[in-house]
């Protein structure tokens, strides 16, 4: 059967933009739509502009640039949203990363010599157009006074670099290296869904290869070597001038670990730390809320364009504050909070550090191992260590891997499933801690400290942390993964599952369930040895979890103080 793909190419261009064709240094020239602000006549007037640099069309829905660019403009904001080099009406090279400080630098550069600009430039946007943000500080152009990096991170590597033979790293992740498959092979981007069961996996992106007719590059340099690339080229951007920044993350991100990295050592970094923000909500990637999930049809901003405008108000909000106070001045830094965070299940909060001064860790301690094969509640949390060291194994058997329940994880909350069914399956340890008699109210990190061995020479760790409902249902807070080298176990593994700000009523309970897969969003190790990409065989292996004793096996969350401000 023939392998089917669809073409997506660039949209029209909007009626409210003024395409251009900026030229880069090198010659190569970028498509640069501009929306000025209603009162913009030819000749007169000047304005701060808002630059975005994405790969994903500049024009399309999903970008949805047209209906943002009105909540700029009336702000007094000239919004310049740029199709990244090789990409949909630009021309270059397709291929991400290494060329984004130059491009930012030159982009920014052709701005301030428009007419219409009064020198000042700011950078907004999600994920990949994050990045480009921080290409761009890396660069120190003069006019660059802002940035809003959205659920992203300086480093886009770092979720994809693999493990070595004695140091940990991370398990396979299919979604972050298939996404250069889909949207890094020429000008367009490419749908088409791989048989992610089909060995040797690398099969699947061949012949989806072979039809379209044309290679990512990246992704070859990524599979099935996994070999791991650098980013940026010469200046880290945490050694630049610093520029004030919003960081705005999602508790629900699927890569808000490596953003809440990024914020923690700005926040701690002379220099920096004094023009580090956070914003911090209950939503994911794509900007779905906990409190409307699981999604209704009529919420969904994906589909539905009322729900879209709905959406864009606090999408674009803290953002235009932000650029109020950095780049046009007319609003004194005294306006912003240092830290706006969402308490999940408890409205909004501010405070002036994160995590919240008074913060205090709680650690919880796996107890009873004995209970933990089986459903939920299965064995203790434990505010006490263990006593003599105890044991609990599992069997993690590639073939028929724990499933996600969720084929997209940068739209979690658009179905937020139960782990409960998850949780009840034999290759899944439960734990859970005491029935609550008063709220629980996580806010900071939370670390996962194991003494886990395997039959088989990789293995990989899941670990998630979820809210126990009193009717058995249990919805994610926090997740980490491994993959551990069985020769870099004997010390005991160390999952960051990165920080959070959620509420757990009374009547409820912390539970954590630990895994060795967790598919389709990750490829099951083979239990071989081989790389995933390429093994035709797989073997089932048998997990041992230690605690106790010399080896205690233990959670350590952060919990928020109970005068935490309101607002």
């Amino acid at each position: 059967m023939p392998f089917t793909f669809e073409r997506v190419s660039a949209a029209p261009v909007s009626e409210a933009a003024r395409q251009h064709q900026a030229r880069m240094r090198d010659g190569v020239r970028l498509a640069t739509d501009v929306y000025l602000p209603p009162e913009a006549a030819p000749g007169d007037a000047s304005f701060p502009a808002v630059l975005v640099r994405l790969p994903y069309d500049k024009s399309s829905r999903y970008a949805f640039f047209d209906r943002i660019a009105p909540l700029f403009t009336a702000r007094g904001y000239a919004l310049v949203v740029q199709d990244v080099r090789g990409k949909f009406r630009s021309g270059g090279r397709t291929l991400p990363f290494l060329q984004e400080p130059q491009d930012g630098y030159d982009s920014i550069d052709w701005i301030v010599h428009q007419s219409w600009s009064d020198g000042r430039v700011g950078m907004f946007g999600d994920s990949y157009y994050g990045f480009t943000q921080w290409a761009a500080v890396s660069a120190e152009h003069p006019a660059l006074r802002a940035i809003v990096p959205r659920m992203t991170m300086a480093d886009f590597n770092t979720p994809l670099r693999p493990a070595g033979r004695d140091r940990l790293g991370p398990p396979l992740w299919l979604e972050g290296v298939e996404y250069f498959a889909h949207h890094w092979v020429d000008n367009d981007t490419y749908e088409f869904e791989p048989d992610r069961s089909h060995r040797p996996l690398i099969e699947q992106f061949e012949q989806a290869f072979t039809a379209i007719g044309a290679r990512s590059t990246w992704f070859d340099l990524l599979a099935p070597r996994q070999a791991g690339l650098p980013t940026q080229l010469g200046r880290h951007p945490f050694d630049a001038r610093p520029v004030p920044v919003l960081h705005c993350v999602g508790w629900f991100d699927n890569i808000v670990t490596a953003h809440m990295r990024d914020y923690m050592e700005l926040a701690s970094r002379p220099g920096w730390d004094a023009v580090q923000f956070l914003w911090a909500g209950s939503v994911d990637h794509e900007n779905y809320r906990l409190a409307q999930a699981p999604v209704p049809d009529e919420e969904d901003h994906n589909t539905d364009e009322a729900a879209l405008d709905r959406m864009l108000t606090g999408y674009t909000g803290p953002a235009l504050d932000f650029f109020d106070v950095f780049l046009k001045g007319v609003r004194p830094v005294s306006t912003l909070p240092k830290v706006n965070w969402e308490l999940g299940r408890a409205g909004w909060r501010t405070s002036r550090a994160w995590p919240p001064e008074g913060s205090t860790e709680r650690t919880f301690w796996l107890t009873d191992p004995g209970g933990a094969a089986g459903p939920l509640p299965g064995a203790a949390l434990s505010d006490a260590p263990a006593g003599p060291e105890q044991e609990a194994r599992w069997t993690h058997t590639p073939d028929a891997p724990v499933p996600s329940l969720v084929e997209n994880s940068f739209a979690y909350l658009r179905s937020h499933p139960d782990l409960a069914p998850v949780a009840a399956r034999e290759d899944v340890l439960a734990f859970s801690g005491p029935v609550l008699a008063h709220p629980l109210d996580l806010a900071g990190p939370i670390g996962l400290a194991l003494h886990v061995t395997s039959t088989a020479p990789v293995f990989d760790v899941f670990a998630k942390l979820v809210d126990l409902a009193p009717d058995g249902r249990a919805h994610l807070i926090a997740r980490g993964q491994v993959a551990v080298p069985e020769a870099g176990s004997a010390a005991g593994i160390h999952l960051d599952l990165g920080h959070t700000g959620y509420r757990l009523a009374p009547g409820h309970r912390l539970a954590l369930l630990v895994s060795s897969s967790d598919f389709p969003l990750y490829v099951p190790a083979p239990g071989t040895g081989e790389s995933p990409w390429t093994a035709l065989t797989t073997k089932p292996s048998i997990q041992t979890l230690r605690t106790g004793g010399a080896h205690p096996s233990r959670l350590t969350v952060t919990v928020a103080p109970a005068e935490t401000a309101t607002h």
